[in-house]
Protein backbone atom coordinates (compact mmCIF):
# COMPACT_ATOMS: atom_id res chain seq x y z
CA UNK A 1 0.00 0.00 0.00
CA UNK A 2 1.50 3.43 -0.83
CA UNK A 3 2.80 5.62 1.59
CA UNK A 4 2.97 9.52 2.35
CA UNK A 5 6.25 10.68 3.92
CA UNK A 6 5.63 11.98 7.54
CA UNK A 7 6.34 15.51 7.35
CA UNK A 8 7.13 17.77 5.16
CA UNK A 9 5.42 18.72 1.83
CA UNK A 10 4.92 15.55 -0.37
CA UNK A 11 7.77 14.85 -3.26
CA UNK A 12 6.88 16.94 -6.93
CA UNK A 13 7.26 14.82 -10.31
CA UNK A 14 7.20 16.11 -13.67
CA UNK A 15 6.41 14.47 -17.17
CA UNK A 16 7.32 14.08 -20.58
CA UNK A 17 4.44 13.81 -23.40
CA UNK A 18 5.27 10.50 -25.28
CA UNK A 19 2.41 10.60 -27.72
CA UNK A 20 -0.56 12.70 -28.78
CA UNK A 21 -3.83 11.65 -30.66
CA UNK A 22 -6.84 13.53 -32.09
CA UNK A 23 -10.02 14.52 -30.42
CA UNK A 24 -13.04 16.19 -30.78
CA UNK A 25 -12.61 19.64 -29.36
CA UNK A 26 -15.83 20.56 -28.94
CA UNK A 27 -16.11 17.62 -26.56
CA UNK A 28 -15.61 18.74 -22.59
CA UNK A 29 -13.87 15.68 -21.55
CA UNK A 30 -15.47 15.09 -18.08
CA UNK A 31 -13.82 11.28 -17.87
CA UNK A 32 -11.65 9.22 -19.91
CA UNK A 33 -10.53 5.45 -19.73
CA UNK A 34 -8.54 3.43 -21.96
CA UNK A 35 -9.64 -0.53 -21.89
CA UNK A 36 -9.82 -3.02 -24.66
CA UNK A 37 -7.38 -0.79 -26.58
CA UNK A 38 -10.46 1.98 -26.96
CA UNK A 39 -10.82 5.27 -25.14
CA UNK A 40 -14.10 5.36 -22.91
CA UNK A 41 -15.20 9.30 -23.07
CA UNK A 42 -17.84 10.95 -20.87
CA UNK A 43 -18.57 14.42 -21.80
CA UNK A 44 -20.49 17.30 -19.99
CA UNK A 45 -21.74 20.29 -20.66
CA UNK A 46 -25.77 20.93 -20.59
CA UNK A 47 -27.02 19.77 -23.74
CA UNK A 48 -24.09 18.28 -24.92
CA UNK A 49 -23.01 15.33 -21.95
CA UNK A 50 -22.78 11.77 -23.25
CA UNK A 51 -20.75 8.88 -23.21
CA UNK A 52 -18.43 7.61 -26.26
CA UNK A 53 -16.45 4.83 -27.65
CA UNK A 54 -13.55 6.84 -29.42
CA UNK A 55 -10.70 5.29 -31.51
CA UNK A 56 -7.36 6.32 -29.70
CA UNK A 57 -5.40 6.35 -33.41
CA UNK A 58 -7.66 8.27 -35.08
CA UNK A 59 -10.33 10.18 -32.98
CA UNK A 60 -12.90 8.89 -34.33
CA UNK A 61 -16.12 8.32 -32.02
CA UNK A 62 -17.24 4.60 -32.71
CA UNK A 63 -20.19 4.54 -30.65
CA UNK A 64 -22.26 6.99 -28.26
CA UNK A 65 -25.05 7.56 -25.94
CA UNK A 66 -25.98 11.77 -25.38
CA UNK A 67 -27.55 12.58 -22.10
CA UNK A 68 -30.76 14.72 -21.83
CA UNK A 69 -29.94 18.58 -21.64
CA UNK A 70 -31.46 18.52 -17.99
CA UNK A 71 -27.88 16.32 -16.90
CA UNK A 72 -24.39 17.52 -17.38
CA UNK A 73 -21.97 14.47 -17.51
CA UNK A 74 -19.30 14.26 -15.16
CA UNK A 75 -16.71 11.43 -14.36
CA UNK A 76 -16.78 8.10 -16.02
CA UNK A 77 -15.58 4.49 -15.13
CA UNK A 78 -16.01 0.87 -15.97
CA UNK A 79 -16.74 -1.74 -13.46
CA UNK A 80 -18.14 -5.64 -13.99
CA UNK A 81 -18.90 -4.34 -17.38
CA UNK A 82 -20.57 -1.28 -16.70
CA UNK A 83 -20.26 2.41 -17.13
CA UNK A 84 -21.02 4.65 -14.55
CA UNK A 85 -21.77 8.19 -15.68
CA UNK A 86 -21.96 10.68 -12.57
CA UNK A 87 -23.98 14.08 -12.88
CA UNK A 88 -22.72 17.35 -11.93
CA UNK A 89 -25.29 18.80 -9.94
CA UNK A 90 -28.69 15.95 -10.51
CA UNK A 91 -27.60 13.79 -7.97
CA UNK A 92 -27.43 11.16 -10.74
CA UNK A 93 -25.39 8.43 -11.50
CA UNK A 94 -26.28 6.10 -14.78
CA UNK A 95 -25.37 2.64 -15.01
CA UNK A 96 -25.02 1.66 -18.82
CA UNK A 97 -23.88 -1.29 -20.36
CA UNK A 98 -21.10 -1.43 -21.62
CA UNK A 99 -21.39 -3.01 -24.85
CA UNK A 100 -24.91 -1.41 -25.55
CA UNK A 101 -24.88 1.43 -23.65
CA UNK A 102 -28.64 0.36 -22.69
CA UNK A 103 -29.20 1.99 -19.27
CA UNK A 104 -28.83 -0.19 -17.20
CA UNK A 105 -29.91 1.48 -13.72
CA UNK A 106 -29.78 4.82 -12.04
CA UNK A 107 -28.69 5.72 -8.67
CA UNK A 108 -28.57 8.83 -6.68
CA UNK A 109 -26.10 10.82 -4.39
CA UNK A 110 -26.82 13.62 -1.77
CA UNK A 111 -23.25 15.71 -3.42
CA UNK A 112 -21.92 16.96 -6.59
CA UNK A 113 -20.60 14.71 -8.73
CA UNK A 114 -17.33 15.42 -10.17
CA UNK A 115 -15.09 12.36 -10.80
CA UNK A 116 -15.33 8.90 -10.64
CA UNK A 117 -13.06 5.57 -9.88
CA UNK A 118 -13.13 1.83 -8.54
CA UNK A 119 -10.80 0.29 -6.69
CA UNK A 120 -11.62 -3.40 -7.83
CA UNK A 121 -14.68 -3.55 -4.81
CA UNK A 122 -15.75 -0.04 -4.41
CA UNK A 123 -17.19 3.08 -6.48
CA UNK A 124 -14.80 5.85 -5.33
CA UNK A 125 -16.26 9.18 -6.02
CA UNK A 126 -14.79 13.17 -5.51
CA UNK A 127 -17.91 15.93 -5.51
CA UNK A 128 -15.25 19.18 -5.82
CA UNK A 129 -14.69 19.11 -1.69
CA UNK A 130 -11.80 17.86 -0.22
CA UNK A 131 -13.11 14.81 -0.11
CA UNK A 132 -13.53 10.93 -1.66
CA UNK A 133 -16.06 9.12 -0.94
CA UNK A 134 -16.35 4.92 -1.32
CA UNK A 135 -19.77 4.11 -2.60
CA UNK A 136 -21.65 0.71 -2.83
CA UNK A 137 -21.71 0.00 -6.40
CA UNK A 138 -25.06 -1.61 -6.46
CA UNK A 139 -26.75 0.82 -4.36
CA UNK A 140 -24.24 3.80 -4.32
CA UNK A 141 -24.25 4.14 -0.60
CA UNK A 142 -21.34 6.02 0.82
CA UNK A 143 -19.34 3.51 2.85
CA UNK A 144 -16.28 5.56 3.78
CA UNK A 145 -15.11 8.66 3.02
CA UNK A 146 -11.36 10.45 3.26
CA UNK A 147 -10.43 14.01 3.62
CA UNK A 148 -7.37 14.56 1.22
CA UNK A 149 -4.96 16.56 2.73
CA UNK A 150 -1.32 17.34 2.53
CA UNK A 151 1.23 19.31 4.74
CA UNK A 152 -0.77 22.49 3.74
CA UNK A 153 -3.99 21.36 4.77
CA UNK A 154 -7.42 20.28 2.83
CA UNK A 155 -6.90 19.69 -1.32
CA UNK A 156 -10.61 20.88 -2.38
CA UNK A 157 -11.42 21.05 -6.14
CA UNK A 158 -10.74 16.95 -6.29
CA UNK A 159 -11.88 16.32 -9.70
CA UNK A 160 -11.55 13.44 -11.78
CA UNK A 161 -10.22 10.50 -10.48
CA UNK A 162 -8.19 7.19 -11.23
CA UNK A 163 -6.99 4.23 -8.84
CA UNK A 164 -3.88 2.95 -10.23
CA UNK A 165 -1.62 0.44 -8.30
CA UNK A 166 -2.75 0.91 -5.08
CA UNK A 167 -3.16 4.48 -5.14
CA UNK A 168 -6.18 6.97 -6.10
CA UNK A 169 -5.17 9.94 -8.88
CA UNK A 170 -7.01 13.05 -8.89
CA UNK A 171 -6.88 15.89 -11.15
CA UNK A 172 -6.95 19.41 -8.89
CA UNK A 173 -9.82 21.69 -11.19
CA UNK A 174 -8.33 25.44 -11.73
CA UNK A 175 -4.78 24.06 -11.54
CA UNK A 176 -1.81 21.91 -13.32
CA UNK A 177 -1.69 19.30 -10.41
CA UNK A 178 -2.29 15.45 -9.70
CA UNK A 179 -2.56 14.79 -6.43
CA UNK A 180 -1.44 10.92 -5.87
CA UNK A 181 -3.76 9.95 -2.59
CA UNK A 182 -3.23 7.08 0.12
CA UNK A 183 -6.87 5.55 -0.02
CA UNK A 184 -6.57 5.07 3.29
CA UNK A 185 -5.52 8.10 5.33
CA UNK A 186 -6.19 10.48 2.63
CA UNK A 187 -2.70 11.65 2.51
CA UNK A 188 -1.16 13.20 -0.38
CA UNK A 189 1.84 10.53 -1.75
CA UNK A 190 3.03 13.14 -4.24
CA UNK A 191 2.31 16.06 -6.50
Amino acid sequence: SPSAPEAGPPPTFTFSIINTYPHDNTAFTQGLIYADSIFYEGTGGFGSSSIRKVAPTTGEVLQIRNNSSAFFGEGITIFNQRIYQITWLSRTCFVYDKNSFDIVGQLSYPTEGWGLTHDGTNLIMSDGTANIYFRDPTTFAELKRIQVTDDTGPIKNLNELEYIKGAIYANIWFTDRIAQIDPQTGRVISW
